[in-house]
């Protein structure tokens, strides 16, 4: 092959793969249930999972969390059982402090969880924040936090751009199911 037909071949190689990453979906929606939460959600990315002891609400528990990014945005959902119905108000309003206090954030609105077959708690909250990174990079942030039973929930959506829209779909999606 000449010189001149590996250029065509290499540029038309270069356009066609080009073309088909602008036509690829940044956020590729998948069903999670993860084990023993009575939860399942949507995730735009193949979530990681955590784990870590931490004292929430007075007491020790352990914490997991799924996470992942995508299309700018990391996507995360926090859980724990805390065992004693008591628990789960200071637990909600533990969370959300927590949320909005590592963005050094303020709050920009807020409106009751909407999640479906939730247990009824007025700390059931969905919280609209803006703050910054430790390495003080804008953030904006869309935090909801809610209970099963005596399972407390926290989900977020956190990046430069976290609006409403972004967050709706990931929250939407949140179910309940025991």
């Amino acid at each position: 092959m000449t010189s001149r037909r590996l250029q065509v071949r290499a540029w038309l190689a270069a356009l066609l793969a080009g073309a088909a990453t602008a036509c690829s979906p940044a956020l590729d929606w998948r069903q999670v249930r993860p084990e023993g939460w009575s939860v399942a959600l949507l995730m735009p990315c193949r979530p990681d999972a955590h784990e870590r002891q931490l004292n929430l609400a007075g007491a020790a528990v352990v914490l997991g969390m799924l996470s992942c990014e995508a299309d700018g945005h990391t996507f995360a959902l926090a859980s724990a059982e805390l065992s004693d119905p008591a628990r789960v108000g200071p637990a909600l309003r533990a969370l959300a402090e927590a949320a909005r206090a590592n963005l050094q954030g303020q709050i920009d609105g807020r409106a009751p969880s909407p999640v479906k077959a939730m247990t009824p708690q007025p700390d059931a909250q969905r919280w609209q924040l803006h703050g910054a990174l430790p390495d003080g990079r804008a953030v904006r942030a869309q935090t909801m936090v809610f209970a099963h039973g005596t399972r407390v929930f926290q989900a977020t959506v956190i990046g430069a751009r976290a609006g409403e829209a972004t967050a709706d779909v990931f929250f939407a999606a949140i179910e309940v199911r025991p």
